[in-house]
Protein backbone atom coordinates (compact mmCIF):
# COMPACT_ATOMS: atom_id res chain seq x y z
CA UNK A 1 0.00 0.00 0.00
CA UNK A 2 1.36 3.42 -0.96
CA UNK A 3 1.12 6.40 1.37
CA UNK A 4 -2.03 8.46 0.89
CA UNK A 5 -1.35 12.20 1.17
CA UNK A 6 -4.17 14.16 2.80
CA UNK A 7 -7.72 12.99 2.08
CA UNK A 8 -8.37 12.39 5.79
CA UNK A 9 -12.11 13.26 5.70
CA UNK A 10 -12.61 11.04 2.66
CA UNK A 11 -10.80 8.11 4.26
CA UNK A 12 -12.82 8.52 7.46
CA UNK A 13 -16.02 8.46 5.41
CA UNK A 14 -14.90 5.34 3.54
CA UNK A 15 -14.36 3.54 6.85
CA UNK A 16 -17.76 4.60 8.16
CA UNK A 17 -19.41 3.21 5.03
CA UNK A 18 -17.29 0.05 5.12
CA UNK A 19 -18.43 -0.70 8.67
CA UNK A 20 -22.08 0.35 8.25
CA UNK A 21 -23.42 -3.20 8.04
CA UNK A 22 -25.66 -2.14 5.14
CA UNK A 23 -25.44 -2.34 1.34
CA UNK A 24 -23.55 0.74 0.17
CA UNK A 25 -23.53 2.26 -3.32
CA UNK A 26 -20.89 5.02 -3.48
CA UNK A 27 -20.08 7.36 -6.38
CA UNK A 28 -16.70 9.11 -6.44
CA UNK A 29 -16.23 11.90 -8.96
CA UNK A 30 -14.01 14.90 -9.61
CA UNK A 31 -11.58 16.46 -12.02
CA UNK A 32 -9.44 14.10 -14.09
CA UNK A 33 -5.92 13.61 -12.63
CA UNK A 34 -7.10 14.53 -9.13
CA UNK A 35 -6.35 11.10 -7.63
CA UNK A 36 -9.73 9.35 -7.38
CA UNK A 37 -8.48 5.94 -8.50
CA UNK A 38 -5.40 6.12 -6.30
CA UNK A 39 -7.43 7.02 -3.22
CA UNK A 40 -9.95 4.18 -3.57
CA UNK A 41 -7.42 1.57 -4.66
CA UNK A 42 -4.90 2.35 -1.93
CA UNK A 43 -7.38 2.92 0.88
CA UNK A 44 -8.98 -0.48 0.23
CA UNK A 45 -5.70 -2.20 -0.61
CA UNK A 46 -6.02 -5.88 0.29
CA UNK A 47 -9.79 -5.54 0.80
CA UNK A 48 -11.08 -5.40 -2.79
CA UNK A 49 -13.22 -8.36 -3.84
CA UNK A 50 -13.28 -7.04 -7.41
CA UNK A 51 -11.59 -4.17 -9.24
CA UNK A 52 -11.97 -3.15 -12.86
CA UNK A 53 -11.02 -0.07 -14.85
CA UNK A 54 -12.55 0.57 -18.26
CA UNK A 55 -10.75 1.00 -21.56
CA UNK A 56 -10.28 4.62 -22.58
CA UNK A 57 -12.22 5.40 -25.79
CA UNK A 58 -9.48 7.90 -26.68
CA UNK A 59 -6.96 5.05 -26.86
CA UNK A 60 -9.19 2.71 -28.87
CA UNK A 61 -8.71 2.58 -32.64
CA UNK A 62 -11.77 0.54 -33.66
CA UNK A 63 -15.42 1.48 -34.25
CA UNK A 64 -18.20 1.88 -31.66
CA UNK A 65 -19.46 -1.70 -31.97
CA UNK A 66 -15.96 -3.08 -31.50
CA UNK A 67 -15.42 -0.84 -28.46
CA UNK A 68 -18.45 -2.37 -26.75
CA UNK A 69 -17.02 -5.86 -27.29
CA UNK A 70 -13.62 -4.77 -25.99
CA UNK A 71 -15.16 -3.23 -22.87
CA UNK A 72 -17.07 -6.46 -22.21
CA UNK A 73 -13.96 -8.55 -22.84
CA UNK A 74 -11.88 -6.42 -20.47
CA UNK A 75 -14.57 -6.58 -17.76
CA UNK A 76 -14.80 -10.34 -17.96
CA UNK A 77 -11.01 -10.62 -17.96
CA UNK A 78 -11.01 -8.76 -14.64
CA UNK A 79 -13.62 -11.21 -13.30
CA UNK A 80 -11.34 -14.08 -14.30
CA UNK A 81 -8.43 -12.50 -12.43
CA UNK A 82 -10.49 -12.63 -9.24
CA UNK A 83 -11.40 -16.30 -9.74
CA UNK A 84 -14.62 -16.04 -11.75
CA UNK A 85 -15.64 -18.20 -14.68
CA UNK A 86 -18.55 -18.61 -17.10
CA UNK A 87 -19.94 -21.20 -19.51
CA UNK A 88 -20.19 -18.85 -22.50
CA UNK A 89 -18.64 -15.52 -23.35
CA UNK A 90 -21.03 -12.71 -22.20
CA UNK A 91 -22.78 -11.05 -25.13
CA UNK A 92 -24.06 -8.01 -23.27
CA UNK A 93 -23.76 -6.18 -19.96
CA UNK A 94 -26.63 -8.11 -18.35
CA UNK A 95 -24.60 -11.30 -18.86
CA UNK A 96 -21.43 -9.58 -17.66
CA UNK A 97 -23.01 -8.41 -14.41
CA UNK A 98 -24.48 -11.87 -13.93
CA UNK A 99 -20.89 -13.15 -14.06
CA UNK A 100 -19.89 -10.57 -11.45
CA UNK A 101 -22.82 -11.68 -9.27
CA UNK A 102 -21.66 -15.32 -9.55
CA UNK A 103 -18.12 -14.33 -8.59
CA UNK A 104 -19.29 -12.51 -5.46
CA UNK A 105 -21.63 -15.32 -4.47
CA UNK A 106 -18.78 -17.78 -4.95
CA UNK A 107 -16.76 -15.94 -2.30
CA UNK A 108 -19.77 -15.17 -0.14
CA UNK A 109 -19.06 -15.02 3.57
CA UNK A 110 -19.30 -12.77 6.57
CA UNK A 111 -16.65 -10.29 5.42
CA UNK A 112 -17.49 -7.07 3.58
CA UNK A 113 -17.13 -7.40 -0.19
CA UNK A 114 -15.84 -4.20 -1.82
CA UNK A 115 -16.41 -3.86 -5.57
CA UNK A 116 -14.62 -0.99 -7.30
CA UNK A 117 -15.48 -0.15 -10.94
CA UNK A 118 -13.33 2.70 -12.27
CA UNK A 119 -14.03 5.09 -15.17
CA UNK A 120 -17.63 3.95 -15.38
CA UNK A 121 -18.59 6.47 -18.13
CA UNK A 122 -16.19 4.82 -20.59
CA UNK A 123 -18.09 1.55 -20.29
CA UNK A 124 -21.34 3.14 -21.48
CA UNK A 125 -20.61 2.88 -25.19
CA UNK A 126 -23.09 3.54 -28.00
CA UNK A 127 -26.29 1.47 -27.56
CA UNK A 128 -24.53 -0.71 -24.99
CA UNK A 129 -27.37 -0.94 -22.45
CA UNK A 130 -24.76 -0.56 -19.74
CA UNK A 131 -26.77 1.69 -17.41
CA UNK A 132 -29.83 -0.59 -17.57
CA UNK A 133 -27.64 -3.58 -16.72
CA UNK A 134 -26.07 -1.73 -13.79
CA UNK A 135 -29.55 -0.80 -12.54
CA UNK A 136 -30.63 -4.43 -12.77
CA UNK A 137 -27.50 -5.63 -10.96
CA UNK A 138 -27.98 -3.25 -8.05
CA UNK A 139 -31.77 -3.21 -7.73
CA UNK A 140 -32.24 -6.92 -8.38
CA UNK A 141 -29.37 -8.19 -6.26
CA UNK A 142 -26.87 -5.74 -4.78
CA UNK A 143 -29.31 -3.61 -2.78
CA UNK A 144 -30.28 -6.65 -0.68
CA UNK A 145 -26.69 -7.65 0.14
CA UNK A 146 -25.69 -6.24 3.52
CA UNK A 147 -22.10 -7.35 2.87
CA UNK A 148 -21.74 -5.43 -0.45
CA UNK A 149 -20.02 -2.08 -0.92
CA UNK A 150 -20.11 -0.96 -4.56
CA UNK A 151 -17.85 1.99 -5.44
CA UNK A 152 -18.11 3.54 -8.90
CA UNK A 153 -15.79 6.24 -10.13
CA UNK A 154 -15.61 8.53 -13.14
CA UNK A 155 -13.98 11.73 -14.34
CA UNK A 156 -16.74 12.61 -16.82
CA UNK A 157 -18.77 14.66 -14.37
CA UNK A 158 -21.73 15.22 -16.71
CA UNK A 159 -22.16 11.47 -17.27
CA UNK A 160 -21.81 10.70 -13.56
CA UNK A 161 -24.40 13.32 -12.68
CA UNK A 162 -26.93 12.33 -15.34
CA UNK A 163 -26.64 8.56 -15.03
CA UNK A 164 -25.65 7.90 -11.42
CA UNK A 165 -26.00 10.85 -9.04
CA UNK A 166 -29.12 12.44 -10.53
CA UNK A 167 -30.48 9.38 -12.33
CA UNK A 168 -34.21 9.74 -13.03
CA UNK A 169 -34.73 6.05 -13.83
CA UNK A 170 -34.02 2.81 -12.03
CA UNK A 171 -31.11 4.21 -10.02
CA UNK A 172 -33.09 7.16 -8.69
CA UNK A 173 -32.32 7.56 -5.00
CA UNK A 174 -30.19 4.40 -4.95
CA UNK A 175 -26.86 6.01 -4.13
CA UNK A 176 -26.03 5.84 -0.45
CA UNK A 177 -23.15 8.33 -0.69
CA UNK A 178 -21.50 10.61 -3.24
CA UNK A 179 -17.96 11.90 -2.84
CA UNK A 180 -16.59 14.87 -4.77
CA UNK A 181 -12.81 14.72 -4.68
CA UNK A 182 -11.26 18.18 -4.99
CA UNK A 183 -7.67 19.18 -5.82
CA UNK A 184 -5.10 19.39 -3.01
CA UNK A 185 -4.79 22.58 -0.99
CA UNK A 186 -1.40 24.17 -0.32
CA UNK A 187 -0.74 22.14 2.82
CA UNK A 188 -1.51 18.87 1.07
CA UNK A 189 0.81 19.87 -1.77
CA UNK A 190 3.53 20.54 0.78
CA UNK A 191 3.08 17.06 2.24
CA UNK A 192 3.21 15.63 -1.28
CA UNK A 193 6.53 17.38 -2.00
CA UNK A 194 7.98 16.04 1.24
CA UNK A 195 6.89 12.50 0.36
CA UNK A 196 8.70 12.82 -3.00
CA UNK A 197 11.89 14.28 -1.56
CA UNK A 198 11.30 17.65 -3.27
CA UNK A 199 12.89 20.54 -1.38
CA UNK A 200 10.98 23.77 -2.05
CA UNK A 201 10.31 26.76 0.18
CA UNK A 202 6.76 28.03 0.54
CA UNK A 203 7.33 31.00 -1.74
CA UNK A 204 8.09 28.58 -4.60
CA UNK A 205 5.36 26.17 -3.50
CA UNK A 206 2.93 29.06 -3.86
CA UNK A 207 4.14 29.71 -7.40
CA UNK A 208 3.99 25.99 -8.17
CA UNK A 209 0.33 26.03 -7.13
CA UNK A 210 -0.25 28.90 -9.57
CA UNK A 211 0.94 26.60 -12.37
CA UNK A 212 -0.23 23.10 -11.46
CA UNK A 213 -3.01 23.74 -8.97
CA UNK A 214 -3.42 20.95 -6.46
CA UNK A 215 -3.38 18.13 -9.03
CA UNK A 216 -1.25 15.19 -7.78
CA UNK A 217 -0.73 13.80 -11.28
CA UNK A 218 1.06 16.97 -12.38
CA UNK A 219 3.00 17.39 -9.13
CA UNK A 220 4.35 13.88 -9.53
CA UNK A 221 6.27 15.05 -12.63
CA UNK A 222 8.36 17.52 -10.60
CA UNK A 223 11.94 16.27 -10.27
CA UNK A 224 13.88 16.51 -6.99
CA UNK A 225 17.08 18.48 -7.33
CA UNK A 226 15.67 20.79 -9.99
CA UNK A 227 14.56 24.37 -9.30
CA UNK A 228 10.91 25.27 -9.87
CA UNK A 229 11.72 27.29 -13.05
CA UNK A 230 13.72 24.33 -14.40
CA UNK A 231 10.84 21.96 -13.71
CA UNK A 232 8.35 24.30 -15.40
CA UNK A 233 10.59 24.59 -18.46
CA UNK A 234 11.01 20.80 -18.63
CA UNK A 235 7.26 20.18 -18.44
CA UNK A 236 6.00 22.97 -20.71
CA UNK A 237 8.79 24.68 -22.66
CA UNK A 238 11.12 21.92 -23.87
CA UNK A 239 11.06 19.82 -27.03
CA UNK A 240 9.79 16.76 -25.14
CA UNK A 241 7.55 18.69 -22.72
CA UNK A 242 5.20 16.17 -21.12
CA UNK A 243 2.40 18.62 -20.35
CA UNK A 244 2.52 20.73 -23.50
CA UNK A 245 -0.47 18.90 -25.01
CA UNK A 246 -2.20 18.04 -21.75
CA UNK A 247 -4.89 20.72 -22.11
CA UNK A 248 -6.51 19.18 -25.20
CA UNK A 249 -6.10 15.64 -23.86
CA UNK A 250 -7.66 16.64 -20.55
CA UNK A 251 -10.84 18.15 -21.95
CA UNK A 252 -11.07 15.62 -24.77
CA UNK A 253 -11.10 12.75 -22.27
CA UNK A 254 -13.86 14.33 -20.18
CA UNK A 255 -16.40 15.74 -22.60
CA UNK A 256 -17.89 14.20 -25.74
CA UNK A 257 -18.21 17.62 -27.37
CA UNK A 258 -14.95 18.94 -26.00
CA UNK A 259 -14.55 21.74 -28.58
CA UNK A 260 -17.53 23.61 -27.11
CA UNK A 261 -16.28 23.15 -23.55
CA UNK A 262 -12.84 24.42 -24.54
CA UNK A 263 -14.47 27.40 -26.24
CA UNK A 264 -16.22 28.30 -22.98
CA UNK A 265 -13.03 27.88 -20.96
CA UNK A 266 -11.02 30.00 -23.40
CA UNK A 267 -13.64 32.74 -23.18
CA UNK A 268 -13.66 32.71 -19.38
CA UNK A 269 -9.86 33.03 -19.34
CA UNK A 270 -10.10 36.42 -21.04
CA UNK A 271 -11.85 38.24 -18.20
CA UNK A 272 -10.99 38.17 -14.51
CA UNK A 273 -14.58 38.57 -13.33
CA UNK A 274 -15.89 36.02 -15.80
CA UNK A 275 -19.18 36.23 -17.68
CA UNK A 276 -22.88 35.63 -17.11
CA UNK A 277 -24.60 32.70 -18.80
CA UNK A 278 -26.23 35.07 -21.27
CA UNK A 279 -22.88 36.67 -22.14
CA UNK A 280 -21.31 33.25 -22.62
CA UNK A 281 -24.09 32.26 -25.01
CA UNK A 282 -23.71 35.48 -27.02
CA UNK A 283 -19.93 35.29 -27.31
CA UNK A 284 -19.66 31.56 -28.07
CA UNK A 285 -22.86 31.23 -30.14
CA UNK A 286 -23.88 28.29 -27.95
CA UNK A 287 -27.68 28.24 -27.61
CA UNK A 288 -28.96 29.97 -24.47
CA UNK A 289 -30.86 26.98 -23.13
CA UNK A 290 -30.63 23.97 -20.85
CA UNK A 291 -27.69 22.50 -22.78
CA UNK A 292 -25.49 25.48 -21.89
CA UNK A 293 -26.60 25.22 -18.27
CA UNK A 294 -25.65 21.54 -18.27
CA UNK A 295 -22.24 22.29 -19.80
CA UNK A 296 -21.49 24.95 -17.19
CA UNK A 297 -22.59 22.62 -14.41
CA UNK A 298 -20.31 19.89 -15.76
CA UNK A 299 -17.35 22.29 -15.76
CA UNK A 300 -18.20 23.25 -12.17
CA UNK A 301 -18.45 19.63 -11.06
CA UNK A 302 -15.01 19.02 -12.56
CA UNK A 303 -13.55 21.99 -10.60
CA UNK A 304 -12.64 23.91 -13.74
CA UNK A 305 -14.93 26.88 -13.11
CA UNK A 306 -16.83 28.41 -10.23
CA UNK A 307 -19.91 30.62 -10.03
CA UNK A 308 -20.67 33.60 -7.84
CA UNK A 309 -22.74 36.75 -7.48
CA UNK A 310 -21.36 40.14 -6.51
CA UNK A 311 -22.02 41.24 -2.94
CA UNK A 312 -25.04 43.53 -2.88
CA UNK A 313 -25.85 42.73 -6.51
CA UNK A 314 -28.82 40.97 -8.07
CA UNK A 315 -28.85 37.31 -6.97
CA UNK A 316 -29.96 36.33 -10.48
CA UNK A 317 -26.81 37.79 -12.04
CA UNK A 318 -24.62 34.72 -11.68
CA UNK A 319 -21.09 34.98 -13.07
CA UNK A 320 -18.93 32.07 -14.17
CA UNK A 321 -15.18 32.32 -13.66
CA UNK A 322 -12.32 30.04 -14.71
CA UNK A 323 -10.58 28.86 -11.52
CA UNK A 324 -8.60 25.79 -12.60
CA UNK A 325 -5.01 26.93 -12.11
CA UNK A 326 -3.58 24.59 -14.75
CA UNK A 327 -6.02 25.80 -17.43
CA UNK A 328 -5.36 29.44 -16.55
CA UNK A 329 -1.61 28.92 -16.82
CA UNK A 330 -1.89 27.02 -20.10
CA UNK A 331 -4.12 29.60 -21.75
CA UNK A 332 -1.85 32.43 -20.57
CA UNK A 333 1.47 31.04 -21.75
CA UNK A 334 1.08 28.09 -24.12
CA UNK A 335 -2.20 28.16 -26.03
CA UNK A 336 -1.58 29.25 -29.64
CA UNK A 337 1.71 30.84 -28.62
CA UNK A 338 5.15 30.17 -30.09
CA UNK A 339 7.25 30.40 -26.93
CA UNK A 340 10.95 29.62 -26.91
CA UNK A 341 12.65 26.71 -25.19
CA UNK A 342 13.58 27.60 -21.62
CA UNK A 343 11.00 30.42 -21.68
CA UNK A 344 10.28 30.40 -17.94
CA UNK A 345 13.87 30.61 -16.75
CA UNK A 346 14.69 33.32 -19.29
CA UNK A 347 11.69 35.47 -18.31
CA UNK A 348 11.53 34.83 -14.58
CA UNK A 349 11.83 38.53 -13.62
CA UNK A 350 9.96 40.12 -16.52
CA UNK A 351 6.90 42.39 -16.04
CA UNK A 352 4.78 39.81 -17.86
CA UNK A 353 5.46 37.11 -15.28
CA UNK A 354 5.22 39.55 -12.37
CA UNK A 355 1.75 40.61 -13.55
CA UNK A 356 0.73 36.96 -13.92
CA UNK A 357 1.93 36.19 -10.38
CA UNK A 358 -0.16 39.00 -8.94
CA UNK A 359 -3.33 37.80 -10.65
CA UNK A 360 -2.66 34.11 -10.00
CA UNK A 361 -2.04 34.86 -6.30
CA UNK A 362 -5.57 36.28 -6.06
CA UNK A 363 -6.95 33.02 -7.49
CA UNK A 364 -4.96 30.96 -4.98
CA UNK A 365 -6.34 33.12 -2.16
CA UNK A 366 -9.92 32.60 -3.36
CA UNK A 367 -9.38 28.83 -3.37
CA UNK A 368 -8.03 29.08 0.20
CA UNK A 369 -10.62 31.47 1.59
CA UNK A 370 -11.53 29.10 4.44
CA UNK A 371 -7.88 29.17 5.59
CA UNK A 372 -7.87 32.97 5.33
CA UNK A 373 -11.07 33.18 7.34
CA UNK A 374 -9.52 31.02 10.07
CA UNK A 375 -6.31 33.09 10.10
CA UNK A 376 -8.35 36.28 10.53
CA UNK A 377 -9.73 34.83 13.75
CA UNK A 378 -13.39 34.25 12.96
CA UNK A 379 -13.31 30.65 11.78
CA UNK A 380 -16.42 29.74 13.81
CA UNK A 381 -18.44 32.78 12.70
CA UNK A 382 -21.02 32.46 9.92
CA UNK A 383 -19.95 34.49 6.89
CA UNK A 384 -20.86 35.23 3.31
CA UNK A 385 -17.71 35.30 1.16
CA UNK A 386 -18.06 37.18 -2.12
CA UNK A 387 -16.48 39.79 -4.40
CA UNK A 388 -17.84 43.33 -4.63
CA UNK A 389 -17.68 46.08 -7.20
CA UNK A 390 -19.01 49.62 -7.07
CA UNK A 391 -22.04 50.74 -9.04
CA UNK A 392 -19.91 52.75 -11.45
CA UNK A 393 -17.27 49.97 -11.66
CA UNK A 394 -14.42 52.20 -10.48
CA UNK A 395 -13.76 50.21 -7.30
CA UNK A 396 -13.63 46.48 -6.64
CA UNK A 397 -12.83 43.99 -3.88
CA UNK A 398 -12.12 40.43 -5.02
CA UNK A 399 -12.87 38.91 -1.61
CA UNK A 400 -14.87 40.14 1.35
CA UNK A 401 -16.30 38.39 4.38
CA UNK A 402 -19.70 39.62 5.53
CA UNK A 403 -19.73 38.35 9.10
CA UNK A 404 -22.70 37.53 11.31
CA UNK A 405 -20.96 39.35 14.20
CA UNK A 406 -21.58 42.67 12.40
CA UNK A 407 -18.16 43.11 10.81
CA UNK A 408 -17.19 43.17 7.13
CA UNK A 409 -13.60 42.30 6.18
CA UNK A 410 -12.46 43.72 2.84
CA UNK A 411 -9.45 41.69 1.71
CA UNK A 412 -6.65 43.11 -0.43
CA UNK A 413 -4.50 40.34 -1.96
CA UNK A 414 -0.94 41.30 -2.90
CA UNK A 415 1.85 39.02 -4.08
CA UNK A 416 5.29 40.35 -3.14
CA UNK A 417 8.87 39.07 -2.98
CA UNK A 418 9.31 40.75 0.41
CA UNK A 419 7.19 42.48 3.04
CA UNK A 420 4.50 44.46 1.24
CA UNK A 421 4.79 48.24 1.59
CA UNK A 422 1.98 50.81 1.42
CA UNK A 423 2.73 54.20 -0.11
CA UNK A 424 0.74 57.43 -0.05
CA UNK A 425 -1.13 56.75 -3.30
CA UNK A 426 -2.21 53.24 -2.29
CA UNK A 427 -3.31 54.53 1.12
CA UNK A 428 -5.54 57.08 -0.64
CA UNK A 429 -6.93 54.33 -2.90
CA UNK A 430 -7.80 52.19 0.13
CA UNK A 431 -9.57 55.04 1.91
CA UNK A 432 -11.66 55.83 -1.15
CA UNK A 433 -12.49 52.14 -1.66
CA UNK A 434 -13.84 51.80 1.89
CA UNK A 435 -15.85 55.01 1.52
CA UNK A 436 -17.34 53.84 -1.77
CA UNK A 437 -18.18 50.41 -0.32
CA UNK A 438 -20.05 51.93 2.64
CA UNK A 439 -21.86 54.40 0.38
CA UNK A 440 -22.88 51.85 -2.28
CA UNK A 441 -23.99 49.10 0.10
CA UNK A 442 -25.42 51.28 2.90
CA UNK A 443 -23.27 49.17 5.21
CA UNK A 444 -24.12 49.52 8.91
CA UNK A 445 -21.44 47.13 10.09
CA UNK A 446 -17.84 47.85 11.06
CA UNK A 447 -15.59 47.69 8.01
CA UNK A 448 -12.09 46.26 8.45
CA UNK A 449 -9.35 46.17 5.85
CA UNK A 450 -7.33 42.94 5.75
CA UNK A 451 -4.16 42.32 3.78
CA UNK A 452 -3.39 38.87 2.36
CA UNK A 453 0.19 38.72 1.14
CA UNK A 454 3.24 36.49 0.94
CA UNK A 455 5.56 37.50 3.81
CA UNK A 456 3.95 40.31 5.75
CA UNK A 457 3.45 44.07 5.97
CA UNK A 458 6.26 46.61 6.04
CA UNK A 459 5.59 48.91 8.98
CA UNK A 460 5.50 52.57 7.98
CA UNK A 461 3.27 55.61 8.46
CA UNK A 462 0.52 54.05 6.31
CA UNK A 463 0.58 50.44 7.50
CA UNK A 464 -2.08 51.07 10.15
CA UNK A 465 -4.63 51.21 7.34
CA UNK A 466 -4.90 47.42 7.63
CA UNK A 467 -6.50 46.00 10.77
CA UNK A 468 -5.15 42.52 10.09
CA UNK A 469 -2.57 40.72 7.95
CA UNK A 470 -2.63 37.15 6.60
CA UNK A 471 0.57 35.65 5.16
CA UNK A 472 1.13 32.70 2.82
CA UNK A 473 2.12 30.59 5.85
CA UNK A 474 -1.43 30.98 7.15
CA UNK A 475 -2.77 29.44 3.95
CA UNK A 476 -0.69 26.31 4.55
Amino acid sequence: MQEIIGRKPEQKEFERLYNSGRPEFVAVYGRRRVGKTFLVREHFSGRLSFYHTAISPADFQGNKAELKKEQLRAFCSSIQQYGGDWDAYPQDWFDAFACLKSLLEKHDGNARQVVFIDELPWMDTYKSGFVSALEHFWNGWGASRTDLMLIVCGSAASWMNDNIINNKGGLYGRLTHEMHLHPFNLRECELFYQSRGISMDRYDQLQSYMVFGGIPYYLDYLKPGYSLPENIDNLFFSKEARLKKEFERLYGSLFSNSEKYIEIVRLLSTKRNGFTRKEIAEKTQIAYNGLLTKMLQSLKNSDFISSYTFFGGNARDVYYKLTDMFSLFYLNFIDKKNVCEGFWTKNIRTPELNTWRGLAFEDVCLIHRSQIKKALGFGAVDVVAAPWRSKNNNAQVDLLFDRSDRVVNLCEMKFAADDFSINKDYDLELRRKVERFIEDTNCRKSVHLSLVTTYGLDRNMYSGRFQSVVTMDDMF
